[in-house]
Protein backbone atom coordinates (compact mmCIF):
# COMPACT_ATOMS: atom_id res chain seq x y z
CA UNK A 1 0.00 0.00 0.00
CA UNK A 2 2.91 2.58 1.18
CA UNK A 3 4.08 1.85 -2.46
CA UNK A 4 1.67 2.48 -4.50
CA UNK A 5 0.98 5.55 -2.27
CA UNK A 6 4.59 6.77 -3.33
CA UNK A 7 3.60 6.20 -6.99
CA UNK A 8 0.46 7.93 -7.12
CA UNK A 9 2.35 10.89 -4.97
CA UNK A 10 4.92 10.91 -7.80
CA UNK A 11 2.50 10.17 -10.83
CA UNK A 12 0.53 13.45 -9.30
CA UNK A 13 3.81 15.98 -8.91
CA UNK A 14 4.93 15.58 -12.54
CA UNK A 15 1.22 16.39 -13.77
CA UNK A 16 1.46 19.34 -11.22
CA UNK A 17 5.18 20.41 -12.50
CA UNK A 18 4.04 20.53 -15.87
CA UNK A 19 0.54 22.83 -15.19
CA UNK A 20 2.38 24.94 -12.72
CA UNK A 21 4.85 26.20 -15.22
CA UNK A 22 4.52 29.38 -18.05
CA UNK A 23 4.27 28.43 -21.57
CA UNK A 24 7.25 30.49 -22.70
CA UNK A 25 9.69 28.90 -21.41
CA UNK A 26 12.20 27.74 -24.06
CA UNK A 27 10.94 24.22 -26.00
CA UNK A 28 12.77 21.28 -25.39
CA UNK A 29 14.00 21.15 -29.16
CA UNK A 30 15.51 24.04 -28.39
CA UNK A 31 17.58 22.31 -26.18
CA UNK A 32 18.36 18.88 -28.09
CA UNK A 33 19.38 21.76 -30.87
CA UNK A 34 21.74 22.96 -28.64
CA UNK A 35 23.46 19.80 -27.57
CA UNK A 36 23.60 18.53 -31.61
CA UNK A 37 25.67 22.39 -32.47
CA UNK A 38 28.18 21.20 -29.18
CA UNK A 39 28.17 17.63 -31.01
CA UNK A 40 29.40 19.34 -33.71
CA UNK A 41 31.46 21.82 -32.85
CA UNK A 42 33.54 18.72 -30.85
CA UNK A 43 37.35 17.30 -31.54
CA UNK A 44 36.47 13.31 -33.12
CA UNK A 45 36.69 10.72 -30.64
CA UNK A 46 35.84 13.09 -27.46
CA UNK A 47 33.22 13.60 -24.32
CA UNK A 48 32.20 16.88 -23.57
CA UNK A 49 31.08 16.56 -19.27
CA UNK A 50 28.84 19.16 -17.61
CA UNK A 51 28.14 19.46 -13.99
CA UNK A 52 24.74 21.21 -12.77
CA UNK A 53 25.46 24.01 -10.30
CA UNK A 54 26.21 23.84 -6.25
CA UNK A 55 23.46 24.11 -3.71
CA UNK A 56 24.87 26.99 -1.54
CA UNK A 57 24.29 27.32 2.02
CA UNK A 58 23.24 31.10 3.40
CA UNK A 59 23.51 29.87 6.81
CA UNK A 60 23.26 26.97 8.97
CA UNK A 61 19.84 25.03 7.75
CA UNK A 62 19.00 28.17 4.93
CA UNK A 63 20.23 27.51 1.77
CA UNK A 64 20.09 30.11 -1.38
CA UNK A 65 17.33 30.34 -3.79
CA UNK A 66 18.87 27.30 -6.13
CA UNK A 67 19.75 28.62 -9.43
CA UNK A 68 20.61 26.01 -12.34
CA UNK A 69 24.05 26.61 -14.04
CA UNK A 70 23.39 28.85 -17.34
CA UNK A 71 25.58 25.96 -19.91
CA UNK A 72 23.84 23.09 -18.30
CA UNK A 73 20.12 24.58 -18.69
CA UNK A 74 21.24 26.04 -22.31
CA UNK A 75 21.78 22.20 -22.79
CA UNK A 76 18.84 20.36 -20.71
CA UNK A 77 16.67 22.34 -19.65
CA UNK A 78 17.14 20.90 -16.64
CA UNK A 79 16.55 22.65 -13.10
CA UNK A 80 17.55 20.87 -10.19
CA UNK A 81 20.79 20.62 -8.70
CA UNK A 82 23.15 17.34 -8.54
CA UNK A 83 23.11 16.36 -12.02
CA UNK A 84 25.92 15.70 -14.91
CA UNK A 85 25.29 15.18 -18.19
CA UNK A 86 27.78 13.79 -21.29
CA UNK A 87 27.83 14.88 -24.82
CA UNK A 88 29.53 12.39 -26.92
CA UNK A 89 30.93 12.93 -30.35
CA UNK A 90 30.23 9.83 -31.81
CA UNK A 91 27.68 7.48 -30.60
CA UNK A 92 28.26 4.75 -27.98
CA UNK A 93 27.43 0.98 -27.72
CA UNK A 94 25.48 0.67 -24.92
CA UNK A 95 22.85 -2.48 -23.44
CA UNK A 96 19.74 -0.52 -24.44
CA UNK A 97 21.76 0.24 -28.28
CA UNK A 98 23.68 3.40 -29.00
CA UNK A 99 23.74 6.53 -27.65
CA UNK A 100 25.35 10.02 -27.87
CA UNK A 101 24.43 11.44 -24.25
CA UNK A 102 23.85 11.11 -21.27
CA UNK A 103 22.18 12.66 -18.27
CA UNK A 104 22.38 11.69 -14.37
CA UNK A 105 20.33 13.66 -12.48
CA UNK A 106 18.59 13.37 -8.51
CA UNK A 107 16.46 10.71 -8.01
CA UNK A 108 12.27 11.07 -6.61
CA UNK A 109 11.98 11.11 -2.97
CA UNK A 110 8.40 11.66 -1.53
CA UNK A 111 9.64 12.61 1.84
CA UNK A 112 12.49 15.20 0.19
CA UNK A 113 9.77 16.66 -2.03
CA UNK A 114 7.42 17.73 0.58
CA UNK A 115 10.12 19.94 2.04
CA UNK A 116 12.24 21.44 -0.87
CA UNK A 117 9.85 20.99 -4.02
CA UNK A 118 8.78 18.30 -7.25
CA UNK A 119 11.47 16.57 -8.96
CA UNK A 120 11.08 15.38 -12.21
CA UNK A 121 12.90 12.10 -11.93
CA UNK A 122 13.66 9.69 -14.50
CA UNK A 123 10.29 9.51 -16.13
CA UNK A 124 9.83 13.23 -16.29
CA UNK A 125 13.25 14.10 -17.63
CA UNK A 126 12.42 10.87 -20.11
CA UNK A 127 9.24 12.56 -21.23
CA UNK A 128 9.32 16.40 -20.98
CA UNK A 129 13.11 16.81 -21.97
CA UNK A 130 13.22 14.17 -24.31
CA UNK A 131 16.50 11.84 -23.06
CA UNK A 132 16.87 8.44 -23.80
CA UNK A 133 19.81 7.68 -21.96
CA UNK A 134 18.56 9.07 -17.97
CA UNK A 135 19.88 7.54 -14.65
CA UNK A 136 20.00 8.43 -11.32
CA UNK A 137 23.08 10.31 -9.61
CA UNK A 138 23.11 7.15 -7.33
CA UNK A 139 24.54 4.81 -10.55
CA UNK A 140 27.18 7.52 -11.49
CA UNK A 141 30.19 6.20 -9.58
CA UNK A 142 29.14 2.38 -10.38
CA UNK A 143 28.60 3.57 -14.14
CA UNK A 144 31.13 1.55 -16.45
CA UNK A 145 32.37 4.68 -18.68
CA UNK A 146 36.68 4.34 -19.80
CA UNK A 147 37.77 7.74 -20.24
CA UNK A 148 41.20 6.77 -20.89
CA UNK A 149 39.38 5.31 -24.63
CA UNK A 150 39.04 9.44 -25.40
CA UNK A 151 41.11 11.37 -27.57
CA UNK A 152 40.04 14.49 -25.54
CA UNK A 153 37.53 14.71 -22.24
CA UNK A 154 35.79 18.21 -22.22
CA UNK A 155 35.42 20.35 -19.30
CA UNK A 156 34.96 22.92 -16.72
CA UNK A 157 38.18 22.48 -14.09
CA UNK A 158 36.67 22.65 -10.59
CA UNK A 159 37.06 25.31 -8.17
CA UNK A 160 36.39 23.32 -4.95
CA UNK A 161 33.49 24.95 -3.98
CA UNK A 162 31.00 22.29 -3.35
CA UNK A 163 29.91 21.26 -0.04
CA UNK A 164 29.31 17.39 0.45
CA UNK A 165 25.76 17.13 1.67
CA UNK A 166 26.38 13.49 2.71
CA UNK A 167 23.87 12.64 0.60
CA UNK A 168 24.69 9.55 -2.35
CA UNK A 169 24.71 10.74 -5.79
CA UNK A 170 25.13 14.67 -4.51
CA UNK A 171 27.84 17.04 -6.77
CA UNK A 172 30.24 16.22 -4.60
CA UNK A 173 30.10 12.21 -4.68
CA UNK A 174 29.42 13.22 -8.93
CA UNK A 175 32.92 15.26 -9.45
CA UNK A 176 34.83 12.89 -6.48
CA UNK A 177 33.55 10.19 -9.08
CA UNK A 178 34.71 12.14 -12.13
CA UNK A 179 37.82 12.96 -10.69
CA UNK A 180 38.53 9.12 -9.93
CA UNK A 181 37.63 7.73 -13.33
CA UNK A 182 38.93 10.61 -15.60
CA UNK A 183 42.42 10.50 -14.03
CA UNK A 184 42.12 14.15 -12.90
CA UNK A 185 45.33 14.70 -11.48
CA UNK A 186 45.27 15.18 -6.86
CA UNK A 187 48.55 17.12 -6.48
CA UNK A 188 50.96 18.76 -8.70
CA UNK A 189 50.49 21.08 -11.73
CA UNK A 190 47.22 20.07 -13.19
CA UNK A 191 47.76 22.03 -16.40
CA UNK A 192 51.63 20.36 -16.96
CA UNK A 193 50.06 16.91 -16.04
CA UNK A 194 46.68 17.26 -17.98
CA UNK A 195 48.93 17.90 -21.14
CA UNK A 196 50.15 14.39 -20.43
CA UNK A 197 46.88 12.97 -20.71
CA UNK A 198 43.54 13.78 -22.53
CA UNK A 199 41.65 16.36 -20.02
CA UNK A 200 41.19 19.29 -21.83
CA UNK A 201 39.58 22.12 -19.42
CA UNK A 202 39.84 25.01 -22.13
CA UNK A 203 38.45 24.13 -25.61
CA UNK A 204 35.02 23.38 -23.82
CA UNK A 205 34.38 27.52 -22.92
CA UNK A 206 35.16 28.22 -26.82
CA UNK A 207 32.61 25.91 -27.71
CA UNK A 208 29.90 27.61 -25.36
CA UNK A 209 31.16 30.94 -26.09
CA UNK A 210 30.63 30.74 -30.06
CA UNK A 211 26.47 29.11 -29.46
CA UNK A 212 25.77 31.41 -26.87
CA UNK A 213 27.16 34.50 -27.57
CA UNK A 214 24.75 34.19 -30.92
CA UNK A 215 21.17 34.21 -29.59
CA UNK A 216 18.21 32.04 -31.56
CA UNK A 217 14.76 33.70 -31.93
CA UNK A 218 13.39 32.04 -29.22
CA UNK A 219 16.34 33.36 -26.06
CA UNK A 220 15.78 36.88 -28.18
CA UNK A 221 11.83 36.90 -27.69
CA UNK A 222 12.92 35.80 -23.37
CA UNK A 223 15.63 38.62 -23.63
CA UNK A 224 12.93 41.34 -24.95
CA UNK A 225 10.54 40.41 -22.16
CA UNK A 226 13.35 40.51 -19.52
CA UNK A 227 14.28 44.23 -21.02
CA UNK A 228 10.97 45.35 -21.34
CA UNK A 229 10.07 44.56 -17.92
CA UNK A 230 13.17 46.27 -16.62
CA UNK A 231 12.22 49.39 -18.34
CA UNK A 232 9.23 49.61 -17.68
CA UNK A 233 10.44 49.80 -13.64
CA UNK A 234 12.64 52.45 -14.66
CA UNK A 235 9.87 54.06 -16.22
CA UNK A 236 7.09 53.34 -13.30
CA UNK A 237 10.56 54.46 -10.72
CA UNK A 238 10.64 57.80 -12.34
CA UNK A 239 7.38 58.63 -11.74
CA UNK A 240 7.09 57.04 -7.97
CA UNK A 241 10.54 58.62 -6.74
CA UNK A 242 10.39 61.06 -4.08
CA UNK A 243 13.26 62.92 -1.91
CA UNK A 244 12.94 61.29 1.41
CA UNK A 245 12.53 57.67 0.63
CA UNK A 246 15.30 55.21 0.91
CA UNK A 247 17.91 53.57 -1.89
CA UNK A 248 15.93 49.93 -0.42
CA UNK A 249 12.41 51.46 -1.62
CA UNK A 250 13.59 52.47 -4.72
CA UNK A 251 15.07 49.07 -5.25
CA UNK A 252 11.89 47.46 -3.69
CA UNK A 253 9.73 49.26 -6.47
CA UNK A 254 11.78 47.73 -9.46
CA UNK A 255 11.69 44.69 -7.94
CA UNK A 256 8.21 44.38 -7.42
CA UNK A 257 7.20 45.28 -10.99
CA UNK A 258 9.83 42.46 -12.06
CA UNK A 259 7.76 40.36 -9.82
CA UNK A 260 4.54 41.36 -10.99
CA UNK A 261 5.84 40.65 -14.21
CA UNK A 262 6.47 36.88 -13.46
CA UNK A 263 10.33 37.37 -13.71
CA UNK A 264 11.69 34.90 -11.79
CA UNK A 265 14.43 36.88 -9.92
CA UNK A 266 16.94 39.87 -10.35
CA UNK A 267 19.90 38.76 -12.68
CA UNK A 268 22.36 40.41 -10.69
CA UNK A 269 22.58 42.02 -7.09
CA UNK A 270 20.46 45.23 -7.96
CA UNK A 271 22.72 48.55 -7.63
CA UNK A 272 20.22 51.45 -6.30
CA UNK A 273 23.13 54.36 -5.23
CA UNK A 274 22.02 58.37 -4.33
CA UNK A 275 24.89 60.77 -4.66
CA UNK A 276 28.18 60.03 -3.89
CA UNK A 277 27.03 56.35 -3.06
CA UNK A 278 26.81 56.26 -7.10
CA UNK A 279 30.28 56.29 -7.88
CA UNK A 280 30.75 52.37 -6.64
CA UNK A 281 30.25 50.53 -9.31
CA UNK A 282 28.97 47.63 -7.99
CA UNK A 283 26.92 49.44 -4.69
CA UNK A 284 24.29 46.89 -3.91
CA UNK A 285 24.21 48.11 0.35
CA UNK A 286 21.52 50.19 -1.22
CA UNK A 287 21.15 51.09 2.69
CA UNK A 288 21.09 55.05 2.36
CA UNK A 289 17.43 55.93 4.39
CA UNK A 290 16.72 58.82 2.91
CA UNK A 291 17.85 60.34 -0.36
CA UNK A 292 18.48 63.76 -0.95
CA UNK A 293 16.48 65.97 -3.24
CA UNK A 294 19.87 67.90 -4.37
CA UNK A 295 21.13 64.50 -5.59
CA UNK A 296 20.85 62.03 -8.89
CA UNK A 297 20.33 58.29 -8.15
CA UNK A 298 21.91 55.57 -10.04
CA UNK A 299 19.52 52.99 -10.50
CA UNK A 300 21.33 49.38 -12.02
CA UNK A 301 19.05 46.73 -12.20
CA UNK A 302 17.86 43.73 -14.96
CA UNK A 303 14.85 41.21 -14.23
CA UNK A 304 15.72 37.99 -15.30
CA UNK A 305 12.97 36.24 -16.87
CA UNK A 306 12.70 32.64 -17.85
CA UNK A 307 16.67 32.64 -17.48
CA UNK A 308 17.34 35.38 -19.54
CA UNK A 309 19.08 38.49 -17.79
CA UNK A 310 18.26 42.64 -18.87
CA UNK A 311 20.68 45.21 -17.80
CA UNK A 312 19.28 48.26 -17.78
CA UNK A 313 20.56 51.42 -16.00
CA UNK A 314 19.02 54.83 -15.55
CA UNK A 315 20.23 57.99 -13.72
CA UNK A 316 17.63 60.68 -12.86
CA UNK A 317 17.60 63.47 -10.40
CA UNK A 318 15.69 62.55 -7.03
CA UNK A 319 13.88 66.27 -7.21
CA UNK A 320 13.24 65.59 -11.01
CA UNK A 321 14.84 68.03 -12.28
CA UNK A 322 18.52 68.05 -13.33
CA UNK A 323 21.02 70.93 -11.74
CA UNK A 324 23.01 72.94 -14.08
CA UNK A 325 26.16 70.56 -13.43
CA UNK A 326 23.83 66.98 -12.83
CA UNK A 327 22.27 67.91 -16.90
CA UNK A 328 26.19 68.63 -18.24
CA UNK A 329 27.57 65.47 -17.05
CA UNK A 330 24.54 63.60 -17.62
CA UNK A 331 23.98 64.62 -21.60
CA UNK A 332 27.87 64.18 -21.89
CA UNK A 333 27.32 60.71 -20.83
CA UNK A 334 24.45 60.86 -23.41
CA UNK A 335 26.05 61.90 -26.32
CA UNK A 336 29.15 59.44 -25.54
CA UNK A 337 26.17 56.52 -25.62
CA UNK A 338 23.95 57.70 -28.44
CA UNK A 339 26.82 57.29 -31.16
CA UNK A 340 28.44 54.63 -30.29
CA UNK A 341 24.95 52.79 -30.31
CA UNK A 342 24.54 54.72 -33.80
CA UNK A 343 27.91 52.80 -35.03
CA UNK A 344 27.30 49.68 -33.44
CA UNK A 345 27.35 46.78 -36.12
CA UNK A 346 28.85 43.95 -37.44
CA UNK A 347 32.12 43.76 -37.87
CA UNK A 348 33.01 46.83 -35.07
CA UNK A 349 35.12 45.49 -32.09
CA UNK A 350 33.63 46.61 -28.84
CA UNK A 351 36.70 47.99 -27.28
CA UNK A 352 38.71 49.61 -29.62
CA UNK A 353 35.96 50.76 -32.07
CA UNK A 354 32.58 51.63 -29.61
CA UNK A 355 34.82 52.41 -26.71
CA UNK A 356 38.43 54.05 -26.99
CA UNK A 357 37.39 55.45 -30.93
CA UNK A 358 33.83 56.75 -29.93
CA UNK A 359 32.60 56.68 -26.43
CA UNK A 360 35.76 57.16 -24.62
CA UNK A 361 36.67 60.24 -26.72
CA UNK A 362 33.81 61.75 -26.76
CA UNK A 363 33.73 62.20 -23.12
CA UNK A 364 37.50 62.70 -22.68
CA UNK A 365 36.75 65.63 -24.79
CA UNK A 366 33.76 66.61 -22.64
CA UNK A 367 35.55 66.42 -19.46
CA UNK A 368 38.91 68.45 -20.71
CA UNK A 369 36.68 71.20 -22.05
CA UNK A 370 34.73 71.19 -18.54
CA UNK A 371 38.09 71.67 -16.99
CA UNK A 372 37.63 68.15 -14.89
CA UNK A 373 40.76 66.40 -16.07
CA UNK A 374 43.50 68.90 -17.88
CA UNK A 375 43.31 67.34 -21.48
CA UNK A 376 41.39 64.66 -23.15
CA UNK A 377 44.50 62.25 -23.26
CA UNK A 378 44.98 62.51 -19.36
CA UNK A 379 44.61 59.36 -17.82
CA UNK A 380 41.98 59.14 -15.06
CA UNK A 381 38.92 57.44 -13.26
CA UNK A 382 35.98 59.39 -14.07
CA UNK A 383 35.15 56.15 -16.37
CA UNK A 384 36.76 53.31 -15.17
CA UNK A 385 35.04 50.48 -17.14
CA UNK A 386 34.42 49.09 -20.72
CA UNK A 387 31.65 49.74 -22.82
CA UNK A 388 29.30 46.77 -22.90
CA UNK A 389 29.00 43.14 -22.77
CA UNK A 390 27.33 40.09 -23.84
CA UNK A 391 23.89 39.45 -22.19
CA UNK A 392 21.82 35.87 -22.06
CA UNK A 393 21.50 33.70 -19.63
CA UNK A 394 24.55 35.20 -17.58
CA UNK A 395 24.10 39.45 -17.24
CA UNK A 396 27.66 38.97 -18.35
CA UNK A 397 27.04 36.37 -20.93
CA UNK A 398 29.21 34.39 -22.67
CA UNK A 399 30.40 34.88 -26.51
CA UNK A 400 33.03 36.64 -28.25
CA UNK A 401 34.33 39.90 -28.44
CA UNK A 402 36.64 40.25 -30.82
CA UNK A 403 34.02 41.36 -33.95
CA UNK A 404 30.12 41.89 -33.46
CA UNK A 405 27.90 39.46 -35.46
CA UNK A 406 24.50 39.46 -35.78
CA UNK A 407 22.35 37.81 -33.05
CA UNK A 408 24.45 39.12 -30.50
CA UNK A 409 23.07 41.18 -27.60
CA UNK A 410 24.90 43.70 -25.58
CA UNK A 411 25.05 46.73 -23.86
CA UNK A 412 26.05 49.90 -24.07
CA UNK A 413 27.09 50.98 -20.79
CA UNK A 414 29.34 54.88 -20.69
CA UNK A 415 29.78 56.38 -17.75
CA UNK A 416 31.38 59.10 -15.93
CA UNK A 417 31.64 58.50 -11.43
CA UNK A 418 33.21 62.20 -9.67
CA UNK A 419 33.58 60.74 -6.23
CA UNK A 420 34.34 63.23 -3.06
CA UNK A 421 37.47 64.29 -2.87
CA UNK A 422 37.96 64.09 -6.45
CA UNK A 423 40.68 66.80 -8.34
CA UNK A 424 38.23 68.80 -9.55
CA UNK A 425 36.47 71.80 -8.58
CA UNK A 426 34.23 70.76 -5.96
CA UNK A 427 30.80 71.94 -7.49
CA UNK A 428 31.46 68.14 -9.61
CA UNK A 429 31.63 66.15 -6.63
CA UNK A 430 29.31 63.15 -5.82
CA UNK A 431 27.89 63.42 -9.75
CA UNK A 432 27.51 59.91 -11.22
CA UNK A 433 25.78 59.38 -14.36
CA UNK A 434 25.80 55.62 -15.97
CA UNK A 435 23.52 55.03 -18.71
CA UNK A 436 22.88 51.78 -19.63
CA UNK A 437 20.93 49.74 -22.89
CA UNK A 438 20.85 46.47 -24.27
CA UNK A 439 21.08 46.46 -28.30
CA UNK A 440 20.51 43.60 -30.27
CA UNK A 441 23.17 43.78 -33.38
CA UNK A 442 21.25 43.01 -36.76
CA UNK A 443 22.68 42.28 -40.45
CA UNK A 444 23.10 46.25 -40.84
CA UNK A 445 23.01 47.72 -37.94
CA UNK A 446 21.01 47.50 -34.17
CA UNK A 447 18.23 47.30 -32.82
CA UNK A 448 17.66 49.16 -29.62
CA UNK A 449 15.82 47.18 -26.95
CA UNK A 450 15.29 49.00 -23.93
CA UNK A 451 13.73 51.65 -25.48
CA UNK A 452 10.72 51.64 -23.22
CA UNK A 453 12.62 53.50 -20.23
CA UNK A 454 13.05 57.77 -21.38
CA UNK A 455 16.89 57.77 -21.93
CA UNK A 456 17.32 61.97 -22.92
CA UNK A 457 17.35 64.05 -19.66
CA UNK A 458 14.65 66.33 -21.34
CA UNK A 459 12.09 63.19 -21.43
CA UNK A 460 13.01 61.52 -17.73
CA UNK A 461 12.38 64.98 -16.41
CA UNK A 462 8.64 64.81 -18.38
CA UNK A 463 7.70 61.55 -16.98
CA UNK A 464 8.57 62.52 -13.37
CA UNK A 465 5.98 64.95 -13.63
CA UNK A 466 3.41 62.40 -13.99
CA UNK A 467 1.49 60.79 -11.20
CA UNK A 468 2.60 57.45 -10.06
CA UNK A 469 0.08 54.51 -9.00
CA UNK A 470 2.11 53.63 -6.00
CA UNK A 471 1.34 57.80 -4.98
CA UNK A 472 -1.79 56.22 -2.77
CA UNK A 473 0.27 53.30 -1.32
CA UNK A 474 0.74 54.82 2.35
CA UNK A 475 2.11 52.48 5.16
CA UNK A 476 1.28 53.03 8.71
CA UNK A 477 4.88 54.06 10.84
CA UNK A 478 6.58 51.19 12.69
CA UNK A 479 5.67 51.82 16.53
CA UNK A 480 2.31 53.14 16.08
CA UNK A 481 -0.55 52.49 18.09
CA UNK A 482 -2.47 49.40 16.89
Amino acid sequence: MKKILTLLLITLSIGALAQNEPEDFLKTEFHIERRTLVREKMPENSVAVFFANPVRNRANDVDYIYHQDPNFYYLTGYKEPHAVLMIFKEAQEGPEGNYDEIIFIQPRNAMAEMWTGRRMGITGVKERLEFNQVFNNTDFEAYNIDFSKFDKVLFYDFFNDVRDTRAEGDLFNLIASFKSKSGYPTEGDLTIESAANNLDMESLDQIMKDLRGIKTEDEIELLRKAVDISCIAQAEVMKALKPGMSEREVQGIHEFIFKKYQAEYEGYPSIVGEGNNGCILHYIENYKPEISSDKMILMDLGAEYHGYTADVTRTIPVDGKFSEEEKVIYDLVYKAQNEAIKAAKPGMNIGRDLDAGIARKIINEGLAELGIIESADERHLYYPHGLGHHIGLDVHDKGNYEFLEAGMAITIEPGIYIPEGAKCDEKWWGIAVRIEDCILITEDGNELLSDLAPRKSEEIEKLMKEPSPLDAFVLPELGEDK
